[in-house]
């Protein structure tokens, strides 16, 4: 279901990172990041070489891609807010140009938590309108407590449902939307210069798949977005998932052949008049769990996801 965009009346540009933090604070405790915040002062930045002018920096959330030249520098996602110092710092050991753009996968708050501060850097949010309806009518905490909408500062100023390009540095960036897949509000992200391609959540190298279901993804939405990556990619296309190792194409076929066969033995399942909690007994993923990282963590709640959707499609 697309989310149709929606604005706000203008209010103060000044807010602080700790109303950031906030809004950060209150979305992670929705049911998609029930989890303890980490300790950011523990974070490491781990910065990853592609290409001479394209990086990758790893710490606390999604994955950053980087693009820099004399341009300037180019951003995909942003990771938290308490993480953007950290973050600035890595870039500065390979580029001093100032960072231009920042493209957001979709909203969940470790891709799009530092937005704020990177725009008070200067740089220009680009994104899906559903994005920026969403980080404007956040979903309530798990709790019921009403969802605290980010400060205009840190929403998109670019907008858009159909491909958009960005051309910097030499490479025509292009901005792939993909419709109702992790979210409702995803981007995939081409640098055909470059032979690279950003996912965000809508592939994982690690864990079973998940989609956010409260956010508006679905299962059919996360095979076309696996497709879009693959008929995107050659042999040699580095894949930049949302988290976990590079990859390639042949990582993203995988996925989406596992997603098949486990929505069929759901199926079958649910034919029987299993109910979900024996359909995830039934273990339907045991045949990929050993190839699959963190597949403990993940198994039951991506049976449960795709139950969801196969009993919703009937």
């Amino acid at each position: 279901m697309a989310v149709p965009p929606a604005r706000r009346p203008a209010s103060d540009m000044k807010r602080t990172t700790a109303s950031l933090a906030a809004f950060i604070a209150l979305v992670s405790a929705s049911p998609a990041f029930a989890q303890a915040m980490p300790d950011f002062s523990k974070v490491q930045i781990k910065a990853t070489q592609l290409a001479p002018d394209f990086w990758t920096l790893d710490g606390q959330g999604g994955t950053i891609s980087v693009l820099t030249g004399n341009d300037g520098v180019l951003l995909v996602d942003s990771q938290f807010a308490p993480l953007t110092d950290k973050l600035v710092a890595a870039i500065r050991r390979f580029s001093d140009k100032s960072i231009r753009f920042l493209v957001d996968t979709h909203v969940h708050p470790d891709h799009v938590g530092g937005n704020a501060n990177f725009a008070r850097l200067g740089a220009t949010i680009f994104a899906r309108d559903q994005l920026r309806w969403r980080m404007e009518h956040p979903n309530p905490a798990a709790d019921g407590t009403p969802g605290k909408p980010a400060p205009d500062q840190a929403l998109p100023v670019v907008t858009y449902n159909a491909s958009l390009s960005i051309h910097v540095d030499g490479e025509d960036v292009r901005l792939l939307p993909v419709v109702a897949a992790h979210t409702d509000g995803d981007t995939v992200v081409s640098f055909p210069g470059h032979d690279i391609i950003a996912a965000g959540d809508i592939f994982r190298s690690v864990g079973y798949p998940y989609v956010d279901l409260a956010s508006g993804g679905t299962l059919a939405g996360i095979l076309e977005g696996l497709s879009e990556i693959v008929d995107r990619s050659g042999p040699a296309t580095k894949i930049i998932p949302g988290h976990g190792p590079i990859v390639d194409r042949n990582a993203v076929l995988a996925q989406r052949d596992l997603i098949l066969a486990v929505r069929a033995k759901v199926q079958a399942l649910i034919e029987q008049g299993r109910t979900v909690d024996e359909a995830i007994a039934a273990h339907p993923t045991a045949e990929f769990d050993a190839r699959v990282p963190q597949s403990a963590q993940t198994a039951d709640r991506f049976v449960r996801w795709v139950y969801s959707e196969v009993v919703a499609n009937k």
